[in-house]
């Protein structure tokens, strides 16, 4: 998982350049349009959140239970301001899949790590 980690967090603080530049023109768009929607001022957030997801998650490749929370938490934050509010501004279901999939490894690291340490810790109780 530390490969995933490293991957994923360098794809997430890329694909934050991408997501605030499409959310600031979703942004200026809706504003232009008057149609009430808030897709743009949504896209920051989750692009923020992805900066964020990504920077926890290269920090924290080796493998902390704390660190995979903070990505469950960033990650699932994200999928779920972009689902419930891109509005027109469908690209953002797009990036809330990529947080959904960032959150759900997560959670799978966070599992995973749990039952090698337990090992771990059984092979030196052993020794």
């Amino acid at each position: 998982m530390k490969i995933w980690k490293l991957v994923s967090g360098i794809l997430s603080i890329v694909l934050f350049f991408i997501v605030t530049l499409q959310s600031c023109a979703a942004g200026l768009s809706n504003a232009l349009m008057e149609n009430g929607e808030n897709g743009g001022s949504a896209g920051v957030i989750v692009a923020i959140l992805m900066l964020s997801g990504g920077i926890v998650s290269i920090v924290t490749r080796q493998g902390s239970k704390g660190g995979n929370i903070a990505l469950i938490v960033l990650f699932g934050l994200a999928a779920l301001v972009g689902f419930s509010m891109a509005g027109s501004y469908a690209d953002l279901n797009i990036w809330a899949a990529w947080c959904v999939i960032n959150a759900v490894l997560a959670v799978i690291s966070l599992i995973k790590g749990n039952g090698t340490n337990n090992l771990n810790r059984e092979k030196e109780e052993l020794q």
